[in-house]
């Protein structure tokens, strides 16, 4: 093997850490020097949170004393990227995971954190009403996306990021930036409002996190994708940000 060359999947941007608990630390290291770098700039830093293991073990990293303290926590806002279409308190929620694992752990004043609310039969409105809250957040005009600084994602094995999934029309809006959707193939079997894909490639800095020797064939099908196969997640390519993928080793096992 010729040393001068990198020993992991160049697509991936860096090597994979050794497992999930150095990927949270990567993570964790990342978001601190965003939210520094906001800081140092006197402006706010805007946050879409994913759901998931790989992003709780992040989340509540950050709220632990390694972390809590070198971040400005009433200039960050918090989003997410998508929801299960569940009450707040549902265990299947993304935002009690979240809430739970960092929000209630540290100073971030209520008016900062923007939950998708699911409370509601109406699913159309619920979505209506998150892309309003972005349009006010963001001071948008007619036709402008909201410009997050960071997103982050997770990989479902099936290829999906967000809650967009393979073969529901949602991948395809691009008029829009929040929408309701049906679940995909995994579990649990609820309907979701996810961001859509223009406004994922409209952010600064989109990160994925992946975790685990089950997402190596979404990794692998993703990263490398086979003629007229692509996956959710393979359409998101920031349009004037950067988008780093951030494994583990057995994620990336099946990787180049």
């Amino acid at each position: 093997m010729d040393p001068t060359q990198p020993t992991y999947d160049p697509l991936l941007g860096a090597p994979p850490a050794a497992d999930a608990a150095a990927l949270a630390r990567q993570a964790a290291d990342l978001f601190t020097t965003l939210a520094s770098a906001a800081a140092q700039e006197y402006r706010s830093l805007s946050v879409a949170l994913g759901g998931g293991s790989t992003p709780k073990a992040l989340y509540e990293l950050l709220a632990s004393a390694a972390y809590r303290e070198r971040i400005q926590w009433p200039l960050i806002h918090f989003f997410w990227g998508d929801e299960r279409y569940v009450p707040a308190d549902h265990a299947d929620s993304n935002y009690r995971m979240a809430y739970e694992a960092l929000l209630a752990r540290v100073p971030v004043p209520a008016a900062n954190i923007h939950r998708m609310a699911t409370d509601s039969p109406d699913e159309e409105a619920a979505a209506r009403a998150a892309e309003a809250d972005l349009r006010d957040h963001f001071k948008l005009q007619p036709g402008q996306l909201p410009r997050f600084d960071l997103i982050l994602l997770g990989l479902g094995d099936d290829g999906h990021t967000a809650s967009l999934f393979p073969g529901q029309p949602a991948v395809e809006v691009t008029d829009r930036l929040v929408v309701a959707t049906p679940p995909g193939r995994l579990p649990p079997p609820v309907d979701r409002l996810t961001l859509t894909l223009p406004v994922i490639n409209h952010a600064a800095h989109v990160v994925f996190l992946v975790a685990g020797a089950g997402k190596a064939a979404a990794l692998q099908g993703v990263l490398h994708p086979v003629a007229g196969a692509a996956l959710p997640a393979s359409r998101v390519h920031p349009t004037a940000g950067t988008l780093r993928w951030l494994t583990d080793q057995a994620a990336a096992g099946s990787l180049r």
